[in-house]
């Protein structure tokens, strides 16, 4: 028990230091003493199952850190966590698959939560000609095949400005979850050759950061903004972790490529 004790402050403080909350702060937020607080981080208490859960919740702590909470203390996990091929989240993965192939004729995925490729469709593999074999092995990491030299970076127009974008994205994916895989991937692609060029575009500010890629079939410039979907109010681990990333033309010239019966 004592190991459980040790291990559950552990957690917490690692969890108040990445939101910078005093002890406190937290103790004020979820309703409870700072003194006990202190005891329950330094090991000399025991905390209540529920009292757990509130300081989750007060820390915004994903489901799966949240399940990690639970076990360090000796409890059992919180959320659920099955595979997206599990009998009873076939009507998610049918939502997930509805949304992906819809969105056909423009490019479509799902992916994990270290940006592995779960679902994409066929408007996504026309763009892959040419990337190396390696990058399109399992697991395929979308963020890996975007900025790796070997993957689509060579033919993203706005290389500076768009990967930018991503590593910030992530930066704070890792700022807000403290995954030490997505750790590892950040370091991983920020050591990729990066553009001369300033990552800020410039002229006018666009409405979203495009994507600007040649098409290795037609070398046209396709131009996307993507949108972000996710399940708002799951309670699996793997749903809640599922993100779908759909792009849509950002002008008439890449809508009337994607779709030829189009006028610009």
């Amino acid at each position: 028990m004592t190991h459980h004790r040790d291990h559950v402050g552990q957690v917490l403080k690692e969890w108040r230091a990445r939101r910078r909350l005093s002890q406190l702060d937290l103790a004020s937020d979820a309703e409870i003493s700072a003194r006990h607080l202190s005891f329950v981080e330094s090991g000399r208490s025991s905390p209540s199952r529920e009292m757990l859960a509130r300081l989750a919740e007060q820390l915004s702590m994903p489901a799966r850190a949240t399940n990690r909470l639970m076990l360090a203390a000796g409890y059992a996990p919180v959320h659920s966590e099955r595979s997206l091929d599990a009998p009873d989240m076939a009507a998610a993965r049918q939502a997930v698959e509805t949304v992906v192939q819809g969105h056909m004729p423009f490019p479509a995925l799902a992916v994990d939560r270290h940006w592995n490729v779960i679902l994409a469709n066929d408007a996504i593999t026309s763009l892959l000609a040419g990337v190396s074999e390696e990058l399109l092995r399992p697991p395929l990491n979308a963020l890996r095949l975007s900025l790796h030299p070997e993957g689509l970076s060579s033919r993203i127009v706005n290389l500076a400005e768009w990967r930018h974008h991503l590593l910030e994205r992530l930066r704070r994916q890792v700022e807000e979850t403290g995954d030490e895989a997505l750790c590892r991937l950040h370091a991983e692609l920020s050591a990729y050759p990066a553009p001369k060029a300033s990552p800020h575009a410039a002229g006018t500010d666009p409405l979203a950061i495009p994507l600007q890629l040649r098409d290795p079939a037609s070398g046209a410039v396709l131009s996307f903004i993507s949108t972000t979907t996710v399940f708002g109010t799951a309670t699996d681990v793997t749903l809640s972790e599922l993100v779908l990333e759909c792009f849509y033309p950002a002008d008439a010239a890449t809508r009337a490529a994607l779709m030829p019966g189009t006028k610009e």
